[in-house]
């Protein structure tokens, strides 16, 4: 079935997230958790930068808030062969609430694992170097990203296991972003909450399907940007 596409597009940028979405979530004021500060897990949680206090465990909690964006950096069929550390290439389901952006549209993906191979290697909104210095491929990178991580709200990132958050974050904060107001949440493959929206299924025949239809889905068509 057809995924649901919020697509960014040249010229305004348009971000059409569902009607359904608006609003769904929103809580009162009053309602509304202190967020703690940033801070990192310990070991190799902390390594992919995953937040010690607001991650796969109290997502939960922080989830529905009008002065936040939810964003999973999930590819819908990862080149990556994530099943090798006991994850998913697929997406195979989400937290409700967030929106997919695929991180490696977004910048070239360093220092996976040996055993996961590659993930998509075409061309990137921007390009980050061995020394975590970030180039604009194209005149509305910047602008895209503001679309789709507005600064004045709170972030909260999630992927797979928490790296391809983790990079989103470096990314936005190297940008300009401020990192107190960026949460990496950690990983879908590690949540056990409330808000499971599943994607993946058998169907009736004993077959594996994928409801893509239920994801919505930012697509950023790179062929209608200006390159640099």
């Amino acid at each position: 079935m057809k995924k649901q596409v919020l697509k960014i597009s040249v010229g305004i940028i348009v971000v059409a997230v569902a009607a359904f979405l608006i609003g769904r979530f929103s809580l009162p004021a009053a309602e509304v958790a202190v967020l703690p500060l940033p801070e990192l897990s310990e070991g190799e949680r902390g390594a992919l930068g995953i937040d010690k206090n607001l991650n796969e465990e109290t997502i939960d909690q922080y989830l529905g808030r009008s002065d936040a964006v939810y964003r999973d950096m999930r590819l819908l069929e990862d080149p990556g062969n994530y099943e090798a550390i006991g994850g998913d290439s697929m997406l195979s389901g989400f937290v409700d609430g967030f929106e997919v952006v695929p991180l490696p549209y977004l910048v070239n993906v360093t220092g996976l694992p040996e055993a996961v191979g590659g993930t998509y290697a075409g061309k990137t909104l921007f390009t980050v170097d061995s020394e975590g210095n970030y180039t604009a491929n194209y005149e509305e990178s910047l602008a895209v990203l503001e679309a789709l991580f507005p600064k004045d709200k709170t972030i909260f990132l999630m992927c797979g296991g928490g790296g391809y958050a983790g990079m989103t974050k470096a990314l936005l904060v190297a940008n300009g972003w401020s990192a107190e107001k960026i949460y990496n949440v950690g990983g879908y493959w590690f949540y056990n909450g409330e808000n499971n929206v599943e994607v993946k299924r058998v169907n009736s025949e004993g077959e594996t399907v994928y409801d893509f239809y239920k994801v919505p889905y930012h697509e950023i068509d790179l062929a209608e940007f200006v390159e640099v």
